[in-house]
């Protein structure tokens, strides 16, 4: 901020002695050195404060964060969950094998009656002829 070299501190200090003398001097510099030192430990305070805050900003951030992810790795676990629990799926699978068998028998049993009845009209058309031969 301020560029003060040797040769100005030097410049200053002459020109202090002269102006407030040699009795004075030590005690203004004393007094001098105590605000300054004052405010650089303001300074120093004010930076400590600025740090802290963004520390906390950060934290804060990375809370929220955790926080999604905490979120995410729950939704996941019990989309896993769901996926898992196979007995919805399952039950389902049973209904479709059970219908299936069903419409299975309900076939073969239709194909049996048709078979019979096949061989009716094949056993009456080979009686019918002998029918119109006794007649």
């Amino acid at each position: 901020m301020f560029d003060v070299g040797f040769s100005e501190v030097v410049i200053i200090a002459i020109i202090a002695l002269v102006i407030l003398g040699p009795e004075r001097l030590p005690k203004v510099a004393r007094t001098l050195g105590f605000w300054v030192g004052k405010a650089r430990r303001m300074v120093a305070d004010v930076k400590s404060d600025i740090d802290r805050e963004m520390r906390e900003s950060e934290l804060a951030d990375l809370r929220k964060l955790g926080d999604e992810i905490s979120d995410v790795k729950n939704e996941f676990q019990s989309a896993a969950g769901e996926v898992a629990d196979d007995s919805g799926v399952e039950s389902v699978v049973e209904s479709i094998k059970k219908s299936a068998d069903d419409i299975q028998s309900s076939v073969s049993d239709v194909t049996a009656t048709d078979d019979s009845a096949q061989s009716c009209v094949i056993a009456s058309c080979a009686v019918e002829p002998l029918f119109w031969l006794c007649s």
